[in-house]
């Protein structure tokens, strides 16, 4: 029974309100006590049901509750045969509570929108070249899926046939269609706006970047931020608090009336419910414009971020470097085959740009290979040691370098090149500068940065220093290191936190991960590594630096319209009190119709963040 009456509460809130208004009519039109006395009565009863059923549900987990109060008071109410007002607490905490949860559903609608976009059902490629739709559900990896205009592509995957524009809106926010042929990726979620493509599923249902989005969208959602878990704290205590001002004010003047209204003006309703509005229309935002907020937590910390650390490639650059120089030192073909048969195995975009740039050679058979952090690849071919990396390396496996070649990458560092030198049996046979070109737009979007009171922006390379202070001079950074280790990024982070700084770390590579975990907020780009993203705080989807600026911008407006919401809710409840001691006017209608009006007034400005943009 108890149930049923809950799950009617909507039906049970304008059944109030119809007998209210018979109420209005019985008394203005038909003049009939016995009417509006019936139709009071039946209102306040009616109403009352649900409200007290909630508020016996939080007593049996030792919760004083708002419900509480208002079934007090109600009761009260009805005692001194005080029906209207009954009857109209009783409507206005019912019909707040129906907006309140109106307006919440509607700030959650990035949800809703993200879980529309999941596309549910496949064309599977059979072995005889036939096709067939499946269900998404019975996707598996490694299947050949054919995708035609103006379908939703159901899995990420790589094209392995036809061309077309893909609209990837719902993973980048960005509306704009990007040219998908042979070998690019696609991803879940999004649109082939016009083409025909055939693709091999990579990764399949939660395994998803899109998959990843929604998941992470909703535990954001559901977490719970500092503020509002002492709130919660602040509520367990208050509302007792509020009965015992009641229960006193009682004893000592042996007015009913006046303790009510006490307990009906004390109602927190705005208190507890601005806080969370805010952090879900501020998730919700971020959502839709290519932004993973991992939690309220998160939009509190990033708030407070005064100091932001860059890795240098794939976030300040393309990560798509070319070879600008190189020299050889004899045995060129071998060591070209050598080093392309090496660099093929690797996803480093270093790698790939010498991949391009050797072109076609004869593939060797590697034995063995071991990649050795900040330093580069150490194979074995042919039963020769094959060392493929920085100057750091061929130091630590004591490889002669001559002051000529000391010099040569000296004048490559100095002309912003990123040295790679391959030597084999400890012999240098190549030295090879490659360079990477700015993101378009990065300089602008730190110039936004400055302008929001980021007082330092640092990068952190295990590129040669020429090239990270080339990088850092060109974007007006504060300061630049290069040659750095993993460890030794993390531990850069460290002793600018112990100076008191509030950092964040943006990287997108595995050797990324510790900085990611060990600064304040861990910024990721969402075309890095899946551990990158894992560890990081926020995702910037698609790698759009643009969207780092909005980021910043967006938890600092979450955790100043918080504190608005906070003011608001306070406000409302020292005004409601202030009028009730010191005028004539107040009284339970009042109260619970500003009270209501309180919650609506902190839902709608909470919603504002829903139009968020930096300017």
């Amino acid at each position: 029974m108890q149930r049923f009456v809950v799950s009617k509460k909507n039906q049970i809130t304008f059944l109030n309100g119809g007998f209210l208004f018979l109420a209005l009519m019985g008394h203005f039109l038909l003049k009939n006590t016995y009417v509006v006395m019936g139709a009071l009565i039946l209102a306040s009863a009616i109403g009352v049901l649900p409200i007290l059923i909630q508020a016996g549900q939080a007593l049996r987990v030792h919760v004083i509750s708002i419900e509480l109060l208002v079934s007090i008071a109600v009761i009260g109410a009805f005692f001194i045969q005080n029906y209207e007002e009954a009857a109209m607490v009783t409507f206005l905490f019912l019909f707040g509570a129906f907006l309140e949860q109106r307006t919440l559903t509607k700030t959650r609608s990035a949800i809703k929108e993200l879980t529309e976009m999941v596309p549910e059902s496949a064309v599977l490629q059979l072995s005889n070249g036939t096709f067939k739709e499946i269900g998404i559900d019975e996707v598996e990896k490694g299947d050949y899926l054919l995708v035609k205009t103006g379908a939703k592509i159901p899995v990420d995957g790589t094209v392995l046939s036809g061309v077309g524009h893909v609209n990837e809106a719902s993973i980048t926010g960005e509306a704009i269609s990007l040219s998908k042929t042979i070998g690019d990726t696609v991803f879940a979620g999004t649109i082939l706006e016009n083409g025909t493509v055939t693709i091999q599923a990579n990764k399949i249902g939660e395994e998803t970047t899109f998959g990843k989005i929604i998941e992470l969208v909703e535990e954001a959602q559901d977490s719970k931020s500092e503020t509002e878990r002492f709130i919660d704290r602040f509520s367990k205590y208050y509302t007792p608090l509020v009965l015992l001002l009641g229960a006193f004010v009682f004893v000592v003047s042996r007015n009913l009336s006046l303790a009510i209204t006490i307990l009906v003006l004390g109602c927190p309703g705005a208190l507890v419910i601005g806080v969370p509005v805010s952090n879900v229309s501020g998730i919700g935002n971020g959502a839709r414009n290519g932004i993973l907020l991992k939690g309220s937590e998160v939009v509190t910390q990033f708030s407070r971020v005064d100091t932001i650390v860059f890795d240098k490639t794939g976030t300040l650059t393309k990560g798509n470097p070319e070879v600008a120089e190189q020299i050889c030192y004899g045995e060129e073909e071998k060591a070209y085959s050598y080093l392309a048969s090496i660099e093929q195995e690797s996803d480093h975009p270093l790698a790939k740009a010498i991949v391009a740039f050797i072109g076609k050679t004869p593939k060797q058979k590697i034995t063995h290979t071991e990649v050795i952090k900040g330093g580069g690849i150490r194979s074995e071919i042919n039963g020769q040691q094959v060392l493929v990396g920085n100057e750091f390396l061929m130091k630590y496996h004591q490889v002669n370098l001559t002051e000529q070649m000391k010099r040569q990458m000296k004048d490559f560092e100095e002309k912003g090149d990123s040295i790679v030198v391959t030597a084999i049996d400890n012999e240098v046979k190549l030295l090879m500068g490659i360079r990477d070109t700015i993101r378009p737009g990065v300089k602008e979007n730190l110039k936004k940065l400055k302008k929001m009171r980021i007082k330092n922006l640092i990068v952190l390379s295990g590129d040669n220093q020429g090239t990270v202070d080339l990088i850092a001079q060109e974007l007006e950074l504060t300061q630049a290191h290069g040659n750095m280790l993993p460890e030794e990024k993390a531990q850069f982070i460290e002793r600018l936190q112990k100076n008191g700084q509030q950092v964040a770390f943006v990287g997108d590579g595995v050797n990324d991960s510790p900085s990611l975990a060990i600064a304040d907020i861990g910024i990721a780009m969402g075309n890095g590594t899946d551990i990158a993203i894992e560890t990081s705080d926020v995702v910037l989807m698609n790698s759009d630096f643009t969207r780092l600026p909005h980021a910043l911008g967006l938890s600092r407006a979450t955790a100043k319209n918080r504190k608005e919401n906070i003011v608001i809710a306070v406000g409302v409840v020292l005004f409601l009190l202030g009028g009730l001691l010191f005028s004539q006017w107040m009284n339970m209608t009042i109260g619970m119709l500003v009270h209501e009006g309180s919650i609506v007034v902190v839902i709608l400005n909470a919603m504002r963040l829903l139009g968020y943009s930096v300017n």
